[in-house]
């Protein structure tokens, strides 16, 4: 299957949830458990949770539609007044469709949405060789460590990883 990348709207937000928790599960369970895995997307990747993304001035929350389902998912958002700072909260793809370019689309169209931004930031657990891996292949480095990834006193640590967008 072709997906394309589009701008999501309120009518994917249960199909973007039912992804980030399938994605999830696949994923972090092996790291955390399934429990804790629940209870982080029931509290992360609900309905309500993502409603208020589709509003939020200075990000991009988009999919990558096959017309059937949704392949994956990604949303970014401005970190500072000066908009040169973009910070991807979230790239995921599903994982019976990884490996397919689907994650290279959609952060491609991220990088696009913020022109004359400087740098791209994000928080990716260490123990996520995949998630690493693909980030490093595309020209993200380390530069720090966090002991709360995606939410204040989370309690998840992760490296913090940028990559520069201009020349």
């Amino acid at each position: 299957m072709t997906f394309f990348v589009r701008t999501a709207s309120r009518a994917d937000l249960e199909a973007i949830s039912a992804l980030l928790t399938e994605t999830w599960h696949d994923t972090y369970d092996a790291i955390y458990g399934s429990q804790k895995v629940s209870e982080i997307t029931a509290s992360w990747h609900s309905i309500t949770a993502l409603e208020p993304r589709l509003t939020r001035p200075q990000s991009e929350f988009i999919v990558a539609d096959d017309g059937v389902r949704l392949g994956g998912m990604a949303f970014a958002a401005s970190s500072d007044a000066e908009k040169k700072l973009f910070m991807l909260h979230q790239l995921y793809v599903r994982p019976d469709c990884q490996g397919q370019g689907v994650g290279t689309d959609l952060l491609e169209e991220i990088v696009q949405a913020f022109p004359g931004a400087e740098r791209l930031r994000l928080e990716v657990e260490e123990a996520n060789g995949k998630a690493v891996g693909f980030y490093r292949a595309h020209g993200f480095v380390a530069v720090g460590q966090t002991q709360n990834c995606g939410a204040a006193e989370s309690g998840i640590p992760a490296a913090i990883y940028e990559r520069p967008l201009v020349a």
